[in-house]
């Protein structure tokens, strides 16, 4: 309960919400680092899963080469980053906002990849041969049979990209980047663990919240046909 009262606390403080290390001020850093990784791997992955979906080329090799990067460790994947942002962007730039970046885009792609590769490939093929006999080309079978039928999977992997990303995003903080991973970094190393255990806190809401945002997003966008179609299978 000491715990609880201390956290409680930490957020009454009127200073939590002043100057560089503000709630507010580190929840949109978390956001601006966390949602470039996202479009970034969602821009990559998405028109190879289509095209590799729409194609049924070399979908099992791509689909499984995209898998390794939910094998590698986030932290091996920051660590990794680091002499890479180093070499490309100048010795400046090694620590803080693109060696997180970096690490993180990786860690977007395999859902969003995978997502649109199953979804496209289960499209009814029987819709797709009519499509064709009404002489549609393959690119208009994609974009108008194929994308919206596959949509509501497609979504799906990228709600779950954004909210692996958002999770992950707090080991930046081990790289000097802000974000909320900010105060368990800091609060672990000065042994306020108010402070830990509040930015704890924020992330799983955060992360919380973002899964909410696109989940109604999702229900938003997807043609109540389609999801009741969905639902049925």
């Amino acid at each position: 309960m000491t715990l609880l009262g201390d956290v409680a606390r930490w957020f009454a403080d009127p200073a939590h919400y002043q100057g560089s290390d503000a709630v507010q001020t580190r929840v949109l850093e978390h956001l601006e680092v966390s949602g470039l990784a996202v479009l970034v791997g969602v821009l990559l992955a998405l028109p190879v899963g289509l095209y590799l979906g729409h194609t049924g080329r070399f979908g099992f090799i791509a689909v499984n080469v995209a898998n390794v990067g939910r094998a590698i460790p986030s932290l091996a994947a920051i660590a990794l980053a680091i002499p890479i942002a180093g070499t490309l962007l100048g010795a400046a730039n090694g620590l803080g906002f693109w060696p997180t970046f970096l690490a993180l885009i990786p860690l977007a792609i395999p859902p969003v990849l995978t997502n649109a590769y199953v979804a496209v490939r289960g499209v009814d093929g029987d819709v797709t041969e009519a499509a064709r006999g009404m002489g549609l080309g393959e690119a208009g079978i994609l974009r108008r049979i194929e994308l919206p039928l596959a949509l509501p999977l497609i979504l799906a992997g990228i709600r779950t990209a954004a909210v692996n990303v958002v999770a992950t995003a707090t080991l930046g903080a081990l790289v000097a980047f802000g974000g909320l991973g900010r105060y368990i970094v800091d609060g672990l190393a000065l042994q306020e663990y108010d402070r830990l255990f509040a930015g704890a806190l924020l992330v799983a809401l955060l992360a919380i919240a973002v899964e909410v945002a696109f989940g109604t997003f999702e229900r938003a966008a997807v043609s109540p046909g389609i999801r009741v179609q969905q639902g049925a299978l």
